[in-house]
């Protein structure tokens, strides 16, 4: 099997929301935990299998112990793969952008709209798929 992971995964179960629209265009939503991150994408422990390609919102809650502060980080990104062997199952998913912001005291996770958000460089424009925020 020829590995295709181009930078180190690091195991961490965070909560995450994910966003996405679906083929008809419904606006949809759940909540899952990360299982591991890399500089390059996310492992979502969570029961929904979503199709190759399909465009995300992720918002992930970094706490303030492992922060300075309570941060989240605001991605967008696309679903490379669904695993669903063995105990845990989930998305692999791609971030094409990305964004850190303040958590807010009043929990509005994911209700900001984004600012500016860094392209991660080599990635394939997806403004046309992006799901709306």
């Amino acid at each position: 099997m020829n590995e295709r992971r181009v930078s180190q995964r690091i195991p961490m179960g965070l909560p995450v929301e994910i966003r996405w629209k679906t083929r008809t265009g419904t606006q949809k939503q759940a909540t899952g935990k990360t299982g591991n991150i890399s500089g390059n994408g996310l492992f979502i422990e969570i029961p929904i299998r979503l199709p190759r390609s399909t465009c995300l919102t992720m918002n992930v809650v970094l706490p303030g112990g492992l922060t300075q502060v309570p941060l989240e980080l605001f991605c967008q990104g696309r679903v490379v793969r669904w695993k669903g062997e063995g105990q845990v199952a989930g998305l692999c998913v791609v971030i094409d952008e990305y964004e850190f912001r303040p958590l807010s005291m009043a929990g509005s996770v994911g209700k900001r709209p984004p600012k500016q958000l860094l392209r991660i460089p080599g990635r394939p424009e997806t403004s046309s798929k992006r799901p709306s925020i």
